[in-house]
């Protein structure tokens, strides 16, 4: 067999033997939760006026995408109300009627994770946990 030839038959074969597997993964078929950007969270809530200076005495989970789920006590609510606000924290709407007092124990509230695919970190205080309870019909009420 010419050099050529013999080398044209190497390529060939090497490349079969390191391109071939690729070739399968690539033609796998994709996950059905691949066709969801994830959001997924967790909210925590602690007494102060900033979460550096606050250990968090409550945290609960809330995943939106795929499906609704976490330890969030009202997950198909607090979804609902993301989605509808497009996952902005401070375009939740509040409950009208509320009564709360105007003591101040200030309560902040964080919430990192992923929402539609995007990096999240949020962070509010509130008055007092009436106020919080009252912002958000279910997202920050756990």
């Amino acid at each position: 067999m010419p050099n050529t030839a013999r080398w044209a038959a190497t390529i060939t074969l090497t490349a079969t033997a390191v391109c071939g597997p690729l070739a399968g993964t690539a033609l796998a078929a994709p996950s059905p939760h691949s066709l969801y950007a994830p959001s997924s969270l967790v909210l925590t809530m602690g007494h102060g006026e900033i979460a550096a200076d606050t250990t968090p005495e409550r945290a609960v989970t809330l995943t939106c995408a795929p499906t609704a789920s976490g330890s969030h006590p009202a997950v198909a609510s607090a979804c609902a109300e993301l989605r509808a606000s497009g996952g902005d924290f401070d375009a939740l709407p509040g409950r009208s009627g509320g009564m709360c007092t105007r003591e101040y124990d200030p309560v902040v509230v964080t919430v990192d994770g992923v929402w539609q695919g995007k990096r999240v970190s949020y962070e509010r205080t509130f008055s007092n946990e009436c106020v919080k309870n009252s912002y958000g019909m279910a997202v920050f009420t756990f």
